[in-house]
């Protein structure tokens, strides 16, 4: 029991059934070289010395030899082992991946985003999510991306603008950008307690529509169009979405008026 707890507490065992990972052929050929050699070295020497009869010999140095090694030499060497038997390979340094939330608008045409991914590559950048939300002029789309540690915002804010991106906004973020449903909601009301400004932003996000700046398109609309969401909006009045062909339905238009209500007590505050 004490050897499964410094193994679960070193992270080598299962935290699930105990178990520690079978150890590398390599390795595990290695330990009982080890253990076996100098047994097998000294028993030769000592019956070479003592010269007995060759029948002798032989079931002295099979039965002692199996003896020692099985019940002694090799368990005491495994223990003392462990920790490089069942310990993962290191294939040099590891190096941390930092996590950042890009927002940028590009132009709506062919081989824009590829300009983008191609830029990213220069650095080692990896992109692990993506939303694109449709703009009257160009596309706004949103990334979560992996850099090496030694990126920092700003060569990442450099590369994205050498691939024409516009208007563009990098941050830092966590493994929760890439979770479940409500981790994401719980992370946009967030961003817009931090910053009401990110309200539209937030909402487009949540609910996969549009923000409406085309008031004209607002206008042609007709009455109780379920595919146009309106909240209010501290500031402007109110903000309009749209999802064509999908209706928004009666929880996420109160996901959306929630978000405004907190974009409003955010905004109120000193």
């Amino acid at each position: 029991m004490e050897t499964l707890r410094t193994a679960l507490a070193g992270g080598a065992a299962c935290e699930v059934c105990g178990r520690l990972p079978h150890p590398r052929r390599l390795r595990l050929t290695l330990a009982k070289l080890l253990a076996v050699a100098p047994i097998e070295l000294a028993l030769h020497a000592i019956v070479l010395a003592l010269h007995p009869p060759y029948l002798l010999s032989v079931a002295a140095l099979a039965s002692v030899t199996t003896v020692l090694v099985i019940w002694v030499i090799e368990p005491s060497t495994m223990r003392l082992l462990r920790r490089w038997l069942h310990g993962p390979v290191r294939r040099g340094p590891a190096v941390a991946d930092t996590l950042w939330r890009v927002r940028v608008t590009v132009d709506d045409r062919s081989g824009a985003l590829e300009r983008l991914t191609h830029e990213l590559t220069t650095l080692d950048a990896n992109i692990l999510d993506l939303h694109v939300h449709p703009l009257d002029h160009g596309v706004r789309d949103e990334l979560v991306v992996s850099t090496p540690e030694s990126t920092g915002a700003d060569e990442l804010h450099a590369a994205i603008e050498t691939a024409g991106g516009r208007d563009v906004h990098v941050w830092s973020t966590t493994a929760l950008a890439l979770v479940d449903g409500q981790t994401k909601a719980l992370s946009l009301s967030m961003r817009v307690a931090a910053d009401p400004a990110e309200l539209p932003h937030a909402v487009a996000d949540l609910l996969g529509a549009r923000l409406v700046t085309d008031h004209a398109f607002l206008a042609g609309q007709l009455p109780g169009d379920r595919t146009i969401l309106k909240i209010p909006s501290p500031w402007a009045g109110l903000f309009a979405f749209t999802r064509p062909g999908e209706p928004f339905t009666p929880a996420e238009s109160a996901r959306a008026h929630r978000l405004a209500q907190l974009a409003e007590v955010a905004h109120a505050r000193p």
